[in-house]
């Protein structure tokens, strides 16, 4: 009987086992690079070339080159190696000025900087340019908007709305009060063209203007739910009034916390004389170009995203049943809500709510 080659044992040590095990698991690795790595395992396992062949539908000489770069270099030969190539044509100079340009100078014709503007005064063609902003995360041609707050008591007031936010003092409610102004009522030249299989709504771009409304809105931060009255304008008067209808529908024995942003009409003075003759209304202003820190704003991009923008209205009040009227579609759309320590929004279910004496006076 021929005698062969005595069969290599294949001895893991913890840490490598650890790191095989990682990469077999993987579902996000190259698939070579997986296989590789139970190929390993298994012959661990004390399987034979023949059975890892027959499991992988490899050829048993694939499978013992494996075992023997994994002999010779360990996990790192189970990687694979550089293959050559034709050298770069592009030196590490010519990436640095270009990405200097870039960051640095404007085009003389523009704005920003183009793929081809840039090809142009680097003499590197565009595709190589391309590859150049992707790989270093380069995009002249987009930009971001951003504001800073000038209030000199920026930290204090975000401090002090976030604890209402965070942590609501008991026996009161924190109101997010704000008002939407200039909602159109607009009505479509055509009737809408519904969503169809293989196409979507189709809506004419031209529209008749039916008037204007104010929606204000008092959002409560523990609940979720929102009082809500429309109106013509959006003065002192109007904020006055829908303040005095807030009054009548909170019971007597709550303090109110008000969170407004610095609109004038908020701080008229006949809003704080109101105000100060009740000394269970306390008012918390927003940091100026904050109004961000208002919840209500995001009831407010809600609304405006399922019921206004792509709506159709014919009057803003309706006089005959056939109008589709705007008011009944700023309802409060939102589910009973909480605000965790993340300031994530999750929906709270059967959750007993102080404003449920709002819910004969909402919006109807």
């Amino acid at each position: 009987m021929p005698i062969g080659r005595p069969k290599t044992e294949l001895v893991l040590s913890e840490d490598e086992r650890i790191q095989l095990s990682s990469l077999a698991r993987s579902r996000s690795l190259p698939h070579a690079l997986v296989a590789r790595a139970k190929v390993i395992l298994w012959s661990a396992e004390g399987a034979s070339n023949t059975e890892i062949a027959d499991r992988l539908q490899w050829t048993k000489a694939t499978v013992g080159k494996w075992r023997r770069r994994f002999l010779g270099r360990r996990v790192q030969g189970l990687y694979d190696e550089l293959r050559p190539g034709r050298p770069r044509s592009i030196e590490d100079e010519q990436v640095a000025a270009l990405l200097k340009r870039t960051l640095s100078r404007k085009p003389k014709a523009g704005t920003h900087w183009t793929v081809r503007d840039a090809a142009r005064a680097s003499g590197i063609s565009k595709s190589t340019v391309h590859r150049l902003f992707q790989a270093f995360a380069v995009q002249p041609h987009r930009s971001r908007t951003f504001k800073l707050s000038n209030d000199p008591f920026f930290v204090e007031k975000v401090r002090d709305i976030a604890g209402l936010y965070l942590n609501p003092p008991d026996h009161a409610l924190v109101l997010c009060v704000d008002e939407k102004s200039q909602i159109q009522a607009l009505n479509r030249t055509q009737p809408v063209l519904p969503m169809g299989l293989g196409y979507v709504e189709g809506v004419t771009h031209d529209y008749l203007r039916h008037g204007t409304t104010t929606l204000f809105a008092a959002l409560d931060i523990a609940t979720g739910a929102v009082f809500t009255e429309c109106k013509p304008r959006h003065r002192h008067q109007e904020f006055l009034a829908f303040l005095r209808r807030l009054d009548e529908c909170i019971p007597a024995e709550l303090d109110v916390h008000l969170i407004v942003d610095n609109y004038g009409t908020h701080k008229h003075s006949k809003v704080r004389t109101w105000l100060a003759q009740r000394p269970r209304y306390q008012i918390h202003y927003t940091p100026t170009y904050s109004s961000w820190l208002n919840q209500v704003e995001r009831w407010f991009a809600l609304i405006t995203q399922r019921a206004i923008r792509r709506g159709s209205f014919r009057s803003c009040e309706g006089t005959g049943g056939e109008n589709r009227r705007l008011r009944p579609a700023l309802q409060p759309l939102t589910p009973a809500i909480r605000l965790d320590c993340d300031r994530r929004f999750y929906p709270r279910q059967n959750h007993p709510t102080l404003f449920t004496y709002f819910r004969d006076t909402t919006l109807v």
